[in-house]
């Protein structure tokens, strides 16, 4: 699940967690030291109990875990706790209103710490617990990238360019999370801080030396990122969306700021090419360094784009004369922006210039498939599939996508999904009336909203805007998804170009609470392939 999808309240329960988070091995923590770091007294008989675990799933109990029983949008955990105690839980922590539902039952197995706020103790536990930070033991240099769009590109290029320059690095992020071993496919942006906390251990245990994660909005609100230390935190910028959550753009960036403070980072690189990117490098109370693509006003800025296959080949320059070279394979100007980003960072973290510039050249970096993320799938007709869900990111996918060629049309399909930020459906409805010669709107994840009603708000603003502004793109209403790439396929010509935008890496569409399996990339391929046109390698970034 990504990012634009999470859920905007948290639940008691969620999904089932996964053992394949969890370091192999792991010191008892004495529960008398638990709660002393809690404030409160040990409870008797608890003298000699050891935890070794922490989880506020009681799906995903692991025998000598503390149970965090928290409240929830319609359950309270301690509704769970006989269920955690069966699994193993050898301790639970809650609040007043689950001690009171706790001490109805006849007796307590286990001892039951109690405090104010057991939400706010989830991270510092976890990072006590599994020793995730330790300040004078080896430990990955964590990167986190913030921002709305281009977060999951920049990862996978910090960890690209990180394997350049020799360093074994982990991946935590919207589309799968690689800490040494096979990955592990994300149901969240950002895990909970229990998974977060227990990954940079399994990842230190297994010897990795640094780490990328993607910081979501809600990832900070809902605290998954507590007690965790960034080398280096990065910004990529802020436009419309997550409003459902945050209310206003101010609220949105005041939680994204909060990244940027002495708790959580000891260093930062915001690009400053939007007014909350300038206001954020004001604010920080940290060490930064500014970025930017499209001027000089910066301590590095971007020079002298060339393109370069599909991508760019540019010159990232400081204001103190030093210049570094860089490539990125993907289209777009926002493309560049994530690979100077990511060049920064590593750079901030105290990699030798000179050694940065080696792998630069020698490993092209920035050449990386991601998945979904501007993945090209044919080349005649062009066929890209991208997770652009917002009016920017549309934006700058479709002009990212607009061949040279005379003749050659843009056709776009996408949709909105459903019970989030209602106000971006007219507004990306518009964008892809201006941009797009064929604009085919059909359904995202309608989640328990009616798909029809959606389309329809998502239409308005399309038809609005060609018939205002006098435009000639063609606007058709198409679904189910499935049917409305077969359509995309059916009206291109060899040199067109299909832009499938919206879901990216997802291979499952939530419909009324129903999982369907549906993945752009499969239905794109198969559709291309049965009118006959050749379709690009199935690519999968190294792990």
């Amino acid at each position: 699940m990504s990012e634009h999808k999470e859920a905007a309240s948290n639940t008691a329960t969620p999904d089932a967690g996964r053992s394949g988070f969890r370091p192999a091995s792991v010191a008892a923590v004495p529960l008398a030291t638990i709660a002393n770091a809690l404030g409160v007294a040990a409870p008797d008989g608890s003298q000699d109990l050891g935890v070794t675990g922490i989880t506020l799933n009681s799906r995903a109990v692991e025998a000598g875990d503390l149970y965090m029983a928290l409240p929830g949008a319609t359950r309270h955990g301690a509704d769970f706790v006989p269920q955690a105690v069966d699994a193993g839980a050898v301790a639970v922590v809650t609040d007043d209103a689950g001690a009171r539902q706790l001490a109805l039952a006849a007796e307590q197995p286990v001892p039951v710490l109690i405090v104010d706020e057991p939400r706010a103790a989830v991270g510092p536990l976890s990072a006590l617990i599994y020793r995730s930070q330790p300040e004078d033991a080896a430990f990955p240099s964590l990167f986190g990238v913030t921002g709305t769009n281009g977060k999951t590109t920049t990862t996978y290029f910090i960890n690209s360019l990180l394997r350049a320059l020799g360093k074994r690095p982990g991946l935590i992020g919207t589309i799968e999370i690689v800490a040494g071993g096979e990955p592990i496919p994300s149901l969240l942006t950002t895990p909970e801080s229990t998974d977060v906390h227990a990954l940079l251990a399994l990842m230190r245990e297994r010897g990795l030396d640094a780490a990328s994660m993607e910081v979501s909005s809600h990832a900070i609100s809902y605290r998954r990122v507590d007690s965790v230390m960034f080398e280096v935190a990065g910004f990529t910028n802020l436009t419309q969306d997550h409003l459902d959550l945050h209310g206003s753009m101010e609220e949105y960036f005041n939680t994204k700021a909060e990244l940027f403070t002495a708790g959580r980072a000891r260093r930062a690189v915001v690009t400053v090419d939007d007014e909350w990117g300038r206001k954020l490098a004001g604010l920080a109370d940290i060490p930064v360094t500014t970025l930017s693509a499209t001027s000089d006003d910066a301590d590095w800025h971007v020079s002298s784009i060339n393109p370069r296959g599909l991508g760019s080949e540019f010159e990232l320059k400081h204001t103190d004369g030093r210049t570094l070279r860089v490539h990125t394979g993907l289209p777009g100007d926002f493309n560049v922006a994530n690979a100077a980003l990511a060049t920064v960072m590593v750079l901030a973290s105290g990699v030798d210039m000179a050694e940065l510039q080696e792998a630069l050249d020698q490993y092209d970096p920035f050449t990386v498939a991601v998945p979904g993320r501007m993945q090209l799938v044919s080349t005649e007709p062009a066929s890209v599939v991208d997770f652009a869900h917002n009016p920017d990111a549309l934006s700058r996918a479709l002009e990212a996508v607009r061949s040279p060629q005379d003749g050659s049309r843009v056709i776009v399909v996408f949709g909105a999904t459903g019970q989030r930020d209602q106000g971006k459906r007219p507004t990306m409805g518009a964008i892809a009336a201006r941009l797009a010669d064929v604009v085919i709107i059909s359904d995202d994840d309608p989640h328990d909203e009616d798909a029809a009603a959606i389309r329809a708000e998502v239409l308005a603003g399309a038809y609005a805007a060609r018939d205002e502004e006098n435009l000639g793109s063609e606007i058709i209403e198409s679904y189910p998804r499935d049917a409305a790439i077969r359509l995309a396929v059916d009206l291109a010509t060899p040199k067109d170009t299909i832009l499938i935008a919206g879901r990216g890496h997802e291979v499952w569409q939530e419909v009324k609470g129903v999982n369907l399996a549906l993945d752009d990339r499969v239905e794109l391929r198969a559709a291309l392939t049965s009118k006959g046109f050749s379709v690009s390698p199935d690519q999968r970034i190294e792990s």
